[in-house]
């Protein structure tokens, strides 16, 4: 038997392009034989997904899954070529398989799911991103996937007592945010996330444009945590417009459900995918 060295496993990957780990267990297999571990990926499909790896993969769908009860919840993006495939039920079922993966195996590796699909719709398949949300203490999660699939979002909400959780007013709160954030696009729950880097920037391009020309110090200053306030207002979840009723902030509409449940309801955190946005 050969030993199984990392340059071993390097020159194996250079010669199918297949993963890592891939080529690691198929070196395992093969004891260490380079010629048979080669043969082996082809015959696992790994060979024929490196022959598409370079083709594009600029459509795709966003998948979701909700398990134990509300506890767990995943979003993944999975890319593929073209919009037939993104459409196809086939490819809808396996997105959707990998999202219940990964809401149910933390860390689970999608790898030979890919290969399997690529040998099997002939697209080059790439799971872009995949993440995982479980609930600490009280609350749940929810998942709305919107327009085709191409916008998913998961938020979870959290509240002190468990006959909260259970409540319709509860549930409806759900999924009204996760229409909110589908819609809205926030960044951040509230302004205290949004990074220092993103408000440093905003409050630059503020400072140069022509409100601000010519201004005195005071002024300048004003003006500048106005404009910071709208970027606030527009970009945190809690700050924005309730899409029911604009009039009303997220922040009163949830609170205002928490009283009538006779609890403090928080919106603890969210995601937000989009097929092809920058990460």
């Amino acid at each position: 038997m050969a030993e199984i060295t990392p340059a071993l496993v390097g020159q194996l990957r250079a010669m199918t392009g297949a993963g890592l780990m891939a080529c690691k267990k198929a070196l395992d297999e093969t004891q260490g034989d380079l010629n048979g571990a080669v043969d082996l990926l082809r015959k696992q499909g790994a060979a024929a997904a490196v022959k598409k790896a370079d083709r594009a993969a600029n459509e795709g769908l966003i998948g979701q899954a909700v398990v134990n009860g509300g506890k767990v919840g995943s979003l993944i993006e999975v890319n593929c070529e073209t919009d037939f495939v993104a459409r196809n039920d086939g490819f809808k079922a396996f997105v959707s398989e990998l999202a219940v993966k990964v809401a149910t195996s933390p860390g689970a590796d999608l790898e030979a799911d890919r290969v399997a699909a690529v040998a099997k719709i002939g697209e080059n398949i790439q799971v872009r991103r995949s993440q995982r949300l479980e609930v600490s203490g009280v609350g749940a999660v929810a998942a709305y996937i919107h327009t085709g699939g191409k916008v998913g979002v998961l938020v979870e909400i959290g509240a002190t007592k468990e006959e909260t959780v259970a409540h319709d007013d509860f549930k409806q709160l759900l999924r009204d945010v996760t229409l909110q954030i589908a819609a809205a696009s926030p960044i951040a729950v509230g302004r205290s996330e949004v990074p220092q880097a993103i408000i440093d920037k905003e409050r630059e391009i503020a400072a140069q444009s022509d409100a601000l020309k010519g201004k005195p110090a005071a002024a300048m200053e004003s003006i500048l945590k106005g404009k910071l306030n709208k970027y606030f207002e527009t970009n945190c979840l809690l700050e924005q417009g309730f899409v029911k009723n604009p009039d009303l902030k997220v922040e009163a509409h949830v609170a205002s459900v928490g009283k009538a449940l006779g609890d403090t309801i928080t919106v603890r955190r969210f995601l937000r995918f989009q097929v092809g946005e920058a990460i």
